[in-house]
């Protein structure tokens, strides 16, 4: 089944689905885009580290109070 016929059928179980089908689907949806979002956020956090651009705690706890 190509990327395009899953969309199209999960469209079709979205707009067939009940109250309780949607909300579940939202949810399993929303967490796993959150998680795409954080294991972004650590590999660009990786990054920094391996090319030495990191702060001392004096120098972030600075950054914090202004």
């Amino acid at each position: 089944m190509s990327t395009i016929e899953i969309k199209q059928k999960l469209h079709e179980f979205v707009d067939t689905g009940d109250d309780k089908f949607v909300k579940m689907f939202y949810e399993m949806a929303k967490v796993y885009m959150e998680q795409l979002q954080k294991d972004k956020m650590i590999l660009e956090g990786e990054e920094d580290i391996k090319a030495g651009r990191t702060y001392s705690l004096k120098e972030a706890k600075k950054m914090l109070d202004t």
